[in-house]
């Protein structure tokens, strides 16, 4: 008996539909002829002044004992929206929130948060507690991207995020591979890092 496919050609899927899908990530992402490899991922940290950094951090620090963190909504407001808007301070970068893309009937939906400078692009995906089903949805995000954009960028970069924990992702565009970062960087502990990475990302550097 053949096997099952993994996507159905002949309907449609948003981005979402692929954080539910139950199949290995690899096969998923073999349908759109990309590979999978998770390792660990060295990225540029920006070396600069980070003057928001220690008030950000007071805050979520504050607010984590009294926040009810059960809907993806309240990650993304009290969270993830705080750090992205630091970053636009420092990099001064734009910031598209469900910012649609419609590739074909497999490759549609709307990213969560887009940042844009110049051709530097960081696609951030809010999840409530599935890091890894919620790493699938970035992947095949980036994969959307990169038909999307008008860019010679060769490396498009994305992270998913549950608020208190992110992982970065990246996705080569000549080999069609994407790569999963081993590290987790974790907020409020990890969010200075965090945010050099960010910085650093959208600076070019």
């Amino acid at each position: 008996m053949p096997k099952a496919p993994v996507i159905r050609p002949d309907q449609g899927y948003t981005f979402a539909d692929y954080f539910k899908l139950k199949f290995e990530p690899r096969d998923i992402l073999a349908y759109f002829e990309a590979s999978l490899q998770k390792c660990s991922l060295t990225f540029p940290t920006y070396s600069g002044e980070l003057d928001r950094l220690q008030d950000l951090k007071q805050r979520i620090e504050e607010s984590l004992p009294r926040l009810s963190l059960t809907s993806e909504a309240a990650r993304r407001e009290f969270l993830i929206a705080p750090v992205l808007v630091d970053i636009l301070h420092y990099t001064e970068a734009t910031l598209s929130v469900e910012y649609p893309i419609v590739v074909n009937e497999q490759l549609k939906g709307s990213l969560d948060y887009y940042l844009q400078n110049n051709e530097d692009f960081v696609v951030i995906e809010a999840k409530n507690e599935d890091l890894e089903r919620g790493f699938v949805q970035l992947a095949i995000e980036l994969i959307a991207l990169d038909q999307w954009i008008d860019s010679t960028q060769p490396i498009l970069q994305g992270a998913v995020s549950t608020g208190t924990i992110w992982q970065f992702g990246r996705l080569d565009r000549q080999t069609r591979q994407v790569t999963q970062d081993l590290n987790l960087y974790r907020v409020p502990a990890d969010v200075e890092a965090l945010s050099r990475i960010l910085v650093a990302l959208l600076k070019g550097e």
